[in-house]
């Protein structure tokens, strides 16, 4: 009866272990969990709007089916080795004091070591392959971004947008030599100035690492910025800070990026890329590093659009330099002003008494 009991908890430990090694294989590949299942494990992760988020969506809801596996696994083991070992049971089947000790089962043993290993390798496997997809540089950006974070607010810039998406079919170069020449200028002190280039042998007024547009969109007090983006489209984003560190984090690409003073100095890469937007809307975007005192309303704002709304939004934008971005977007029939970053308000002296929400139904 005894090795029947065995044999019967043999088969059911296989049984669980196959669906852990099942669960475990699964979390690298872009198979995605039944919709009730990831609505219960994603621990209220948004929904992804790009390949890259949708692949780190599903290895999150894999990995946490694993986990729980292991633990209702152990869980059972800890209440079978309460109930079937304890010493009440153990009198009435008219056992010795101790148990049947396995300290030498080596098979078991052996067991036991191997398992942990093989977990933790196939973890370890499969966030590497993850992360090698998210971060590489090899997707063919047809639109390139310039992020600038600084305390506090955002301005992005134009670096480079395909032919596919301008008007006149010719790539346009968004750069602003004239800019971008004064900026290489702030790059050392005269060598008679008192403590001439302090850092590394640079200015610390050193603003040649940051790029400069004829297109750009900056945020201000008033107006949170808005980014307009094209879907179906790829696309890289450069980043650097005019300060301190910020972090460029749009919580529906289920990605953030940290944005450093002088990033290749730091050993940043400044630039990551995505494969592409999914789909149209507004999705909003935060500052995920603690930068000073208003880092709370260093919002901004993605605006995905078509293809063609893009282009159109970019030909507005070159035909009329001074115009607003928000009319820009309203050229397009898009909202002027960003819609979602509600209830923060963007200025900065409403702070100061305490008062930095507001009632999204105030207007209504």
């Amino acid at each position: 009866m005894e090795k029947e009991a065995n044999r019967g908890f043999a088969r059911k430990a296989g049984v669980a272990g196959a669906l852990l090694l099942g669960s475990l294989t699964l979390t690298g590949c872009d198979v995605a969990p039944p919709e009730g299942l990831a609505n219960i494990l994603d621990m209220g992760w948004p929904d992804p709007v790009t390949p890259e988020g949708t692949q780190m969506y599903n290895f999150w809801v894999w990995v946490w089916l694993a986990a729980w596996i292991i633990g209702f696994i152990m869980w059972g083991l800890f209440i079978m080795a309460i109930v079937r070992w304890n010493h009440k049971a153990r009198v009435k089947k008219g056992d010795g004091e101790f148990p049947k000790q396995l300290q030498y089962n080596v098979p078991l043993e052996l067991g036991l070591t191997a398992l942990p290993i093989i977990i933790v390798m196939v973890l370890f496997f499969f966030t590497v392959q993850a992360q090698t997809r998210t971060t590489a540089l090899d997707k063919d950006p047809k639109v390139t971004v310039d992020v600038t974070g600084y305390q506090w607010n955002w301005k992005f810039g134009y670096a480079e947008v395909d032919g596919e998406l301008t008007a006149d079919g010719k790539t346009y170069d968004g750069l602003d030599s004239e800019r971008q020449a004064a900026a290489e200028k702030t790059k050392y002190d005269p060598q008679d100035m008192h403590n001439a280039n302090p850092i590394h042998g640079t200015s610390m007024g050193d603003l040649s690492y940051l790029n400069f547009n004829k297109i750009e969109t900056i945020g201000s007090t008033e107006e949170i910025p808005v980014l307009v983006l094209p879907t179906e489209t790829a696309i890289e984003f450069r980043l650097a800070s005019g300060d301190v560190n910020h972090a460029f984090w749009v919580p529906e690409f289920l990605f953030k990026r940290d944005v450093y003073a002088h990033p290749e100095a730091n050993q940043q890469q400044r630039n990551f890329q995505i494969e592409k937007i999914e789909k149209e809307g507004a999705f909003v975007g935060r500052c995920a590093e603690m930068c000073g005192t208003y880092h709370s309303m260093m919002n901004f704002e993605v605006r995905a659009v078509s293809p063609d709304k893009f282009e159109k939004y970019i030909e507005y934008r070159r035909e009329h330099p001074e115009a607003p971005n928000s009319e820009a977007l309203r050229s397009i029939g898009e909202e002027p002003y960003a819609t979602t970053t509600h209830p923060f308000v963007t200025q900065r002296d409403a702070t100061r008494d305490g008062d930095n929400t507001v009632d999204p139904n105030a207007n209504v």
